[in-house]
């Protein structure tokens, strides 16, 4: 944690928008809970200096310099037959070579990755992967909102925190967002410094989840510096975030983690159980004759079809205006009291990032709207999840028949001249997602925006620390996104509205949906 944090209950002065922790987080991205396909993983976040770098290496039986990672990007690691590294970067569609070593990691990144993925041999990964995060002191809100949507699809929080280090108010903001979804929280102290004396025993005698030995007798003045520290972080947290009574505390003390370790693999056991169950594996209405409605009208389906997916377009167009603006305000902020220039290029990245989640989620969300209302007036009401898919899968089919629908996997560069290339192709929107998840079932792909390379070198110079020039390129460069990403909505509602439409006006002529 950075000097002069402020203790838990102390407000802090404010500061620039983009990490303030008086300014209220935006709501999670996507689900609040992760999907039966979504990928058994353990997020590891906290601040600098606690030690979580060397948590995650003892865990996994490595060195922690085999975790390093350029500042900002998350780090993967999963379970594979021989050690592997790649880095994924925004602008190309195949990984690159990584390593820790910059000399023997093969040519020069163009720009952080935004994920680096690790995979080793250790049979603890047969359980779950692990996505380690950058610092939560380094985040802002756009990337506290990454990090929100990584833990809400994962399942599991591992918080990694020193007895030396108070939790901050952006902290407990983020613990508190993180209480809202339905995953595992676990909180693990490590030593730091050194654990507690006996004078702060007292906070941590209303512990009720950590084992606080009994008040000692006159003759035996000894308390337990550990349990002490670690009853004082859970007392300090449980008054900000009464939310996370039932979070699991483990002091860390010996080198294997035996308690962590037995910990997260039941988690992932029960969990893996419950996702399992969760969906059936031939939902209802998968098969079979599925009729029309009597009296359905083909012209009045295309009609309120065409209404629906136009209001929807319109919308997230006005949505995402808005929230253009906030980025505007925050930007500047930060280039005139924050990073600076020279942190323009991560800023302005993450900014990218979250507005990619955010488009793609509300998108998402307007989406399955239109495909349920439409299918519902042509099919019924309710409509069986089988014939969904069934509908969602054809619409997702004819998507290409039509020119609005081609190339929507396309990703939006962000270019040094402030103007926005395209990039299309397998792998490109891929770079792009600090944690990948499961495979999409939507209508549609993913929305993806990123800052290409050559950003970084521009503001990454002496004489690129200009901030009249910064904020001027940063004004440029969010207006030709509104732009490309008001027409790429525009065209993806109505690529939705022509495919959809084709199958509900066939469903109408045949008297039974087709396929």
């Amino acid at each position: 944690m950075k000097p002069g944090h402020p203790s838990v209950g102390v407000p802090r002065p404010g500061g620039p928008a983009g990490s303030s922790p008086s300014a209220p987080l935006p709501n999670r991205l996507g689900a609040v809970a992760p999907g039966p396909d979504d990928p058994l993983t353990v997020v590891v976040a906290g601040p600098a200096g606690a030690g979580r770098r060397e948590l995650l290496a003892d865990l996994l039986g490595l060195e922690p310099g085999m975790l390093t990672v350029p500042a900002g990007s998350y780090l993967l690691v999963n379970h594979a037959k021989a050690p592997s590294r790649a880095a994924y970067v925004p602008g190309y569609r195949q990984p690159h070579s990584y390593g820790p070593d910059p000399l023997a990691a093969g040519p020069a990144l163009a720009r952080p990755p935004r994920r680096v993925e690790l995979g080793l041999p250790d049979p603890l990964l047969r359980h779950f992967a692990m996505l380690d995060t950058p610092d939560t002191g380094s985040l802002g809100v756009a990337a506290t909102r990454v990090l929100l949507d990584a833990v809400s699809r994962a399942g599991a929080l591992l918080f990694v925190i020193s007895a030396d280090q108070p939790f901050a108010a952006a902290e407990l903001d983020l613990l508190a967002e993180v209480a809202r979804a339905r995953v595992e929280v676990i909180f693990a102290v490590t030593p730091g410094a050194g654990w507690a004396t006996v004078a702060d025993g007292p906070t941590a005698t209303n512990d009720t989840r950590v084992s606080v030995p009994p008040a000692p007798s006159a003759a035996e003045h000894r308390v337990d510096p550990v349990q002490v520290s670690v009853g004082a972080h859970r007392a300090a947290l449980l008054s900000a975030v009464p939310a996370l009574g039932a979070a699991r505390w483990y002091p860390v003390r010996q080198p294997d983690q035996p308690a962590l370790r037995f910990a997260l693999v039941g988690w992932a056991a029960d969990e893996g159980l419950r996702r399992a169950s969760a969906q059936p594996p031939e939902p209802p209405g998968a098969h079979g004759r599925v009729s029309v409605v009597p009296g359905t009208d083909s012209g009045d389906v295309a009609e309120r079809l065409d209404r629906r997916a136009r209001a929807c377009a319109q919308r997230i167009r006005q949505h995402i205006a808005l929230e253009l603006a906030s980025i505007h305000l925050r930007v500047v902020q930060e280039i005139v009291f924050g990073v600076g220039c020279a942190g323009l290029p991560q800023l302005f990245d993450q900014e990218m990032g979250a507005l990619s989640l955010l488009a793609t989620a509300r998108c998402d969300e307007a989406v399955r709207g239109v495909v349920d209302e439409a299918a519902a007036r042509v099919f019924g009401a309710p409509l069986a999840e089988g014939v969904r898919r069934r509908i969602v899968h054809a619409v997702r089919w004819g998507l290409a028949d039509h020119p609005a629908g081609r190339d929507l996997d396309r990703v939006f560069l962000v270019t040094s001249t402030a103007e926005v290339a395209g990039l299309s192709g397998d792998g490109a929107l891929d770079a792009l997602a600090a944690f990948p998840g499961a495979v999409r079932d939507e209508v549609l792909p993913a929305l993806g925006v990123a800052l290409s390379g050559g950003c970084w070198q521009q503001w990454n110079v002496p004489d690129g620390a200009d901030p009249n020039a910064a904020r001027s390129w940063a004004q440029r460069a969010l207006r030709e996104v509104e732009l490309e990403l008001t027409r790429e909505v525009s065209r993806r509602f109505e690529a939705v509205r022509l495919s959809l439409g084709v199958v509900l006006i066939d469903a109408v002529d045949h008297g039974i949906l087709l396929g």
